[in-house]
């Protein structure tokens, strides 16, 4: 496994003394009993610049830690990774800004990257790398490592070929993601904006997902194959918690702490310009001003928890959304009653189950989300199959929650016709919208996806060994 991270965190105990400990997170969740159950090592990150680590082992996982700089961590990470590609593939909602010096970076730590995986994986080893910062690993690997079997998996959305073309390294990136098997994609778009660019950018040959690229030094055109994996969450994690008696007195105490409201919208995102806060304030603050719903009967709770905040981009924006929370809540504000609880925290998950418990309506207003998790976990919480979702169409989400109340948040008047629906909706219908939905997220949680990928990265093997030994002469 490679990701930019490795899935633990540092602990510092009372002496003083340092440990380890799992990171929390639905990947880790998914990925650490499958790297358990195959003596598998983990290949990423500590988090601690200017610091070289030894391999290590922790909960029956051997982890090997890749140095970062200081400077590599501001180039390579909040440089090209977040000020360049995520904008990029989340669509230009923010300028993506384009740097030799942040792309130099990148390709210098992913080759460090493959390097670490060459040395760490064993003969004809299966390689699952992550995510949009390691986008250049699988062809160093590649090259350096034929023998190996490599996946790679795309967390975010990939953009069509007409926002693509902005990018100076495009042709590189795509050699890069080719160098693996097999590509996995959160949706079927994302699926077919990749092979759109592989044929456009690098004339390779597409058909039925599966694109073939002639590549200096190799006799024959090397294959690989793209498709669509929908991520997926814990279920079984958030339904236990959803149960148990203190998670359930917590939820009742939120309610009671707002002045127990008829209605509690709950927001829950990063603090990121993806995910459409301001919309979604907007469009609460005019519902407020209309008069359709009044501070006494509603209240909207929105976590925003801290992220990138070294990124001048996502400074404005908690500047944004800090005055839009001032202004909505000096306006509206009884001393009783307030109109919408601020929390820029990030918060343990038995808290968040809490807060989905205590929430009538989840507000998802995403502008472009690879997935959305907070989605899932909203339904895989309402064990009674009550509350109402209202999930932005530009979510991945969306493709599987159907009976959510689909949205286009750039839609003002739309949204707080959503948002007025879901307040109003009848519990049978809520009911039957909800039942809908957890049906799917229980049928497709986070351990399907990663045996779902990993089953077909196997049959790839499988299939490429089969091939090896109908070229053998017979007797050999």
């Amino acid at each position: 496994m490679v990701s930019n991270r490795l899935p633990v965190d540092r602990t510092t105990d009372d002496d003083g003394g340092h440990g380890w400990r799992r990171s929390p997170g639905g990947l880790v969740t998914a990925l650490a009993p499958v790297m358990a159950g195959h003596d598998g090592a983990w290949v990423g990150w500590h988090g601690a610049p200017d610091e070289t680590l030894e391999p290590f082992d922790n909960e029956n996982m051997h982890l090997v830690p890749v140095p970062l700089s200081s400077d590599e961590v501001e180039l390579y990470y909040e440089g090209f990774s977040n000020a360049s590609l995520w904008p990029l593939y989340h669509d230009v909602i923010a300028p993506p800004e384009f740097h030799r010096t942040w792309w130099d970076a990148y390709h210098q730590v992913n080759m460090r990257f493959a390097e670490a995986v060459a040395t760490a994986a064993s003969e004809g080893a299966t390689v699952w790398v992550q995510d949009y910062q390691l986008q250049l690993v699988p062809r160093y690997l590649r090259q350096l490592r034929p023998d190996l079997m490599i996946g790679f998996f795309n967390h975010i959305p990939f953009p069509p070929p007409e926002i693509f073309a902005q990018l100076p390294w495009r042709q590189s990136i795509l050699e890069g993601l080719l160098g693996a098997d097999l590509i996995g994609f959160q949706r079927p778009n994302d699926t077919s904006n990749f092979l759109r660019c592989s044929r456009r950018f690098l004339g390779a040959t597409v058909k039925a997902r599966h694109v073939n690229l002639e590549s200096p030094g190799e006799s024959q055109p090397r294959a690989s194959r793209a498709e669509p994996f929908p991520i997926s969450i814990d279920v079984g994690r958030i339904q236990e918690l959803a149960v148990r008696p203190d998670v359930i007195a917590r939820a009742k105490q939120i309610r009671e702490d707002l002045g127990n409201p008829k209605t509690i919208l709950l927001g829950v995102d990063r603090l990121d310009y993806t995910k459409g806060i301001p919309h979604r304030l907007k469009a609460y603050g005019e519902l407020l001003h209309d008069g359709l719903i009044k501070v006494e009967d509603a209240s909207l709770i929105q976590v925003a928890s801290p992220s990138r905040e070294r990124v001048e981009s996502y400074r404005l924006l908690r500047e944004e959304v800090d005055g839009m929370v001032g202004r909505i809540n000096g306006q509206y504000d009884t001393m009783q009653n307030t109109a919408i609880r601020y929390l820029h925290h990030s918060y343990p998950v038995e808290e968040m189950v809490a807060l989905y418990l205590a929430a009538d309506v989840m507000l998802v207003t995403a502008l472009r989300d690879g997935m959305n998790l907070v989605a899932k976990e909203y339904v895989a919480a309402r064990v009674n199959n009550t509350g109402a979702l209202v999930l932005s169409e530009f979510t991945g989400a969306a493709d599987q929650l159907k009976a959510a109340l689909l949205v286009n948040p750039h839609d003002i008047d739309g949204l707080k016709e959503t948002i007025t629906k879901a307040i109003g909706l009848r519990p049978a219908e809520a009911s039957r919208r909800m039942r809908a939905m957890r049906r799917q997220v229980l049928d497709h949680d986070v351990q399907r996806w990663s045996r779902d990928f990993l089953s077909t990265l196997a049959g790839m093997a499988a299939e490429r060994s089969h091939g090896r030994d109908a070229e053998q002469p017979s007797g050999l």
